[in-house]
């Protein structure tokens, strides 16, 4: 892990900065220190006051760290490799329990909140075939298709990790908390936001982002025109990663525009995912 003091310097750049989150990761990579990127806004160079500006987000992440809450910024080596190679990667990540190594063989399975019987039923299935394949499962904790491919991974005696559009400190929908802390116990949670942020608009397609760069495919089980998971295949392209839509979505005129796009796939039987994405990272055009 970074230094408490590369990490407390990243907290105030992203806290009291001008830039966009955005600008302030390729800056720290680049520099390879959050301190000298921080030093060099302020103007500061090596003189006075920076160690003193960095008590507080110390004791802040100190406060976290015993709420169980670890911070992964861009420069330590546990930030997952497959979300440090995508273009939006984010500063830093909040994470509750533990990432593995083996979660790099990861692929997300989304949907709609307001998820058909058939489309549940959908879920699950996959799910349990990519534990059976010795994936990790990763969804998004909403309502729905989200909850029925954790659940499934959980039962089937696999990994699973959430990607929320909260803090840590909260839970959303408020009824999967427990499903919430019981991920966190036997995989991992993760957030980009601060750990008190709650929902809101603007945070879910940014969740999205991050779930697609953390994995190597999108899965969309059901979505409809304005769904966070049609969103989520969108990102997912743009950051060189493969989709599959279940062959059912192919009613919707997104769907079939999306079906046009190299990287997009459509399956009617989950072996068929775990088989395209095999020949992918043969090929080493994914990260893992």
């Amino acid at each position: 892990m970074a230094s408490l003091t590369e990490s407390a310097a990243l907290v105030t750049l992203l806290r009291t900065g001008k830039r966009p989150w955005s600008v302030y990761t390729d800056l720290v990579e680049e520099a390879g220190s959050a301190l000298a990127v921080l030093e060099d806004e302020r103007g500061q160079r090596l003189f006075g006051g920076i160690e003193h500006d960095l008590k507080a987000p110390g004791d802040e992440i100190r406060t976290w760290q015993r709420d169980g809450m670890r911070m992964l910024t861009v420069l330590d080596k546990a930030y997952p490799d497959n979300l440090r190679a995508v273009h939006d990667r984010p500063p830093l990540i909040f994470v509750a329990g533990g990432l593995e190594s083996r979660d790099a063989r990861s692929i997300a399975v989304v949907g709609a909140r307001d998820a058909s019987p058939q489309g549940v039923t959908s879920a699950e299935r996959i799910a349990a075939h990519l534990v059976d394949a010795g994936f990790t499962v990763v969804s998004g904790l909403a309502a729905g298709i989200d909850t029925a491919a954790h659940s499934s991974a959980l039962g089937n005696g696999g990994r699973t990790v959430a990607v929320i559009g909260t803090g840590l400190g909260r839970a959303y929908p408020p009824q999967n908390a427990a499903l919430q802390r019981r991920i966190a116990a036997e995989g991992a949670v993760l957030s980009q936001f601060w750990p008190d942020a709650p929902p809101t608009k603007r945070t879910f397609p940014m969740r999205n982002a991050v779930m697609s760069g953390l994995t190597l495919a999108t899965v969309v089980v059901e979505a409809a025109h304005t769904s966070g998971a049609r969103m989520q295949a969108r990102l997912a392209l743009a950051q060189g990663r493969p989709v599959f839509l279940r062959d059912s979505l192919l009613r919707h005129e997104w769907a079939q525009a999306a079906a046009t796009r190299p990287g997009t796939h459509t399956f009617r039987e989950p072996e068929e995912i775990t088989a395209m994405v095999a020949r992918l990272t043969a090929h080493d055009t994914l990260t893992a």
